[in-house]
């Protein structure tokens, strides 16, 4: 994850990351893969990864002016 930025922003979004994972299946699975794929930092690489996927989710549905659904997503 960049540096550059707002360094609150960008705690509570992996803060935010951590929780959706833990109620989101695929999310969950998605951070499961990025941890076994590396020996060091795993945890806090996967975390800021699957941030990262959530970031992109979230300006989606901003820029079309569309909810979240679960079912959709999938």
């Amino acid at each position: 994850m960049n540096k550059a930025g707002n360094r609150y922003l960008r705690y509570y979004m992996i803060e935010a990351a951590g929780s959706v994972m833990q109620h989101c299946p695929e999310y969950k699975a998605f951070y499961d893969k990025k941890f076994a794929e590396v020996r060091t930092h795993q945890h806090k690489r996967a975390l800021a990864l699957t941030s990262r996927k959530l970031i992109r989710m979230l300006f989606g549905l901003l820029a079309n002016g569309k909810l979240y659904s679960v079912e959709k997503s999938r």
